[in-house]
């Protein structure tokens, strides 16, 4: 252990293209999404044979079968058999989380290296028994006699057969997060409009990146395809304005499909590692990963579900000594449209930075032209586990093409937590 803190280096990501449930990735697992992940890091870094102090992965969605994920998917790669995985989860800032905590072992000398990363498919989701049938089949297995068997299955009913799908909502509310997400919109006054209009920046920012070649450097091609096929670089305000709203209904109602984030597969991974390791392996660093945080909101008790990136940010520059409009790029997840507004609203209210964050004044507005300029998730998809690994390795991408700079990291998650992170290029 170093006595002196260190700084973590970021040299770089890979990922997949993102693509629409039931769609490219239809019939692969996350097992084979995370595994082409990291496979694309080692090709990208000729790593191959490299032993990593540590590969930390995750999913939101899972099967039984996912028995620690990171570490099987690591051994279908060439990274060497010697590299340990732990695998975790966090929702939506699973890979974000991970590239934190193994930043704090870079930094304190516990590790030189380590691969933060996540994947997700809602392709290939669960699909259970309930737990009364799921209870004859496991007495059933533990019996001893053909007999015992049989009497597992005594008053069967065949509506016990009927299939158990992962919910969509919230467990302590009951509410999809598309619902908590309509309330939040309501509260802060978001318009349809706004929501549309960032929408529409998020493809055509997308779809120009593509066509600069800027994800050339971040994405490599897996599955017979070679681009997100959620970008829609032809959208209009026209045709965003004609669809139907969802998650609620009524005048008020603002939230629809395209401006809120498509059900997505794919999967995504970022290399952090010591300054001594990345000169041994003459490797460039595209930036330092230098603060973060986690926060939470009560929003069983009405606080908004996806507000808690407001608290994280905000810790975060109190702990930074820096202002909210001290940096040249922001990548905020965008989970909703109408979540980032919310977010940029809360930023600018007086009274919610004065009675919710403890600040003495409104953190400010920030340029919406440095924000999420490459894209967002509401263009690029959101396989939830993924979209930490796909921030870092894109803010990462931008400044080391920028040349200097610095950007903020915002991710809203369910469960109602947050995760902010600071990258900075010298």
């Amino acid at each position: 252990m170093n006595e002196q803190i260190r700084r973590v280096a970021v040299i770089g990501g890979s990922r997949i293209p993102f693509c629409r449930s039931n769609t490219v990735y239809s019939s692969k697992t996350n097992m084979d999404l995370l595994s082409a992940a990291l496979q694309g890091l080692l090709d990208r870094y000729d790593l191959h044979g490299e032993q990593f102090d540590e590969v930390l992965a995750g999913a939101v969605t899972t099967h039984s079968r996912d028995w620690n994920l990171a570490r099987e998917a690591l051994q279908s790669t060439t990274m060497s058999p010697l590299t340990p995985g732990v695998t975790m989860q966090q929702a939506c800032a699973t890979s974000l989380q991970g590239a934190l905590m193994i930043g704090a072992k870079i930094a304190t000398g516990q590790i030189e290296s380590g691969i933060a990363a996540g994947t997700d498919t809602t392709s290939d989701f669960p699909v259970t028994f309930g737990k009364k049938f799921s209870g004859r089949l496991a007495k059933a297995a533990a019996a001893r006699s053909f007999k015992q068997r049989l009497a597992a299955f005594k008053g069967f009913r065949p509506s016990e057969l009927k299939p158990v799908v992962p919910a969509n909502g919230e467990p302590r509310t009951g509410l999809a997060m598309g619902q908590h997400c309509d309330r939040m919109a309501r509260e802060w006054q978001v318009s349809r409009a706004d929501q549309d209009q960032l929408a529409l920046e998020s493809h055509h920012n997308a779809f120009r990146a593509y066509n600069d070649g800027f994800f050339d450097g971040v994405v490599t091609p897996w599955g017979g395809v070679s681009r997100d096929n959620n970008i829609r670089g032809d959208s209009t305000i026209e045709k965003l304005s004609s669809l139907r709203t969802v998650f609620s209904t009524g005048g008020e109602a603002t939230m629809t499909a395209a401006n809120s984030t498509p059900l997505t597969d794919g999967a995504a991974a970022v290399l952090l590692a010591s300054e001594e390791w990345a000169q041994a392996h003459k490797l460039p660093v595209q930036a330092y990963l230098t603060a973060g945080r986690t926060s939470a909101v009560d929003y069983v008790n009405d606080e908004g579900l996806l507000m808690a990136p407001t608290v994280a940010v905000a810790e975060m520059l109190t702990m930074t000594g820096l202002t909210l409009q001290d940096f040249d790029y922001y990548e905020i997840h965008e989970a909703f449209a109408a979540q980032v507004l919310c977010t940029l609203a809360a930023w600018e209210s007086e009274d919610y930075c004065k009675n919710r964050l403890g600040l003495d004044q409104a953190l400010g507005s920030i340029d919406r032209e440095k924000m999420n300029v490459m894209g967002g998730s509401v263009a690029i998809g959101h396989p939830f586990a993924a979209t930490g690994a796909r921030i870092v390795s894109n803010l990462g991408q931008i400044l080391e093409n920028a040349g200097s700079g610095r950007g903020l990291i915002s991710v809203c998650t369910a469960g109602g937590m947050g995760v902010a992170a600071i990258m900075e290029r010298p």
